[in-house]
């Protein structure tokens, strides 16, 4: 297993955001959280990625338990985050913004990896050297995924690709999403876009109120009845 964690509270304070996440990834595989606003699944991805303390509870990655290793650590050991909200750096160029993900690696790999980029988005091949504050919200969110991408990452956690994207845009960045994975990298992606995640996903959880509800094969949710009309605006 790639991903484990087991019995998971995270607080804001005295608000208890997380009260015993448990789930599991496995390599190879896309893993979707679902839920609606203030569900958790943000905090989840930010527990993962070292940007939230754990209250109580493990989360291991290969095995080791990783609570308490920093954000920059994680990144060495594999794990790559694309935020809500996209994170870029406006005044700096495309390239500028790629190659901070490659912050530690050098020379060929860089090159190597930017290619890889620039092949799976080719708007920001055709963008490289424009600020990436000039971006559309699209090209920003392509931007975003692939400085994640630079750092080589065994695990992707995404959160939200698909906000404020138009439908054709929607299609396109989950199209890539899926290329990722065929390419070796195991993706946890959190997304409003339920629809879209399920048909792309091997397998979800769902979380309300910081627990989770419901989990299994992506296919088997789509299937649910209380998934549909909850989330999927099915009747």
């Amino acid at each position: 297993m790639l991903l484990e964690l087991a019995d998971v509270h995270v607080h804001y304070g005295k608000i208890a955001a997380l009260k015993g996440i448990s789930l599991a990834v496995d390599e190879g595989e896309i893993v979707t959280l679902i839920g609606g606003n203030g569900a958790g699944k943000t905090t989840t991805l930010k527990t993962i990625s070292g940007l939230r303390p754990v209250v109580s509870g493990t989360i291991r990655l290969h095995g080791e338990n990783i609570v308490g290793i920093a954000p920059h650590k994680l990144v060495g050991m594999g794990v790559a985050h694309a935020p809500e909200g996209r994170g870029i750096f406006p005044g700096m160029t495309v390239r500028e913004n790629l190659e901070i993900g490659a912050y530690g690696l050098r020379g060929g790999a860089v090159r190597s990896d930017l290619d890889r980029a620039l092949n799976l988005f080719p708007r920001l091949k055709e963008r490289i050297k424009q600020s990436a504050g000039t971006l559309s919200g699209g090209e920003q969110q392509m931007l975003a995924i692939g400085r994640a991408l630079m750092a080589r990452p065994r695990l992707l956690l995404l959160d939200e690709p698909s906000m404020g994207l138009a439908p054709k845009l929607v299609t396109q960045v989950f199209e890539t999403i899926t290329e990722i994975n065929n390419q070796g990298t195991t993706i946890l992606v959190v997304e409003q876009n339920a629809a879209q995640a399920l048909q792309r996903a091997h397998r979800a959880y769902v979380i309300e109120t910081g627990r989770v509800v419901i989990e299994g094969q992506a296919s088997e949710l789509q299937a649910s009845d209380e998934v549909r009309k909850a989330y999927l605006g099915e009747d």
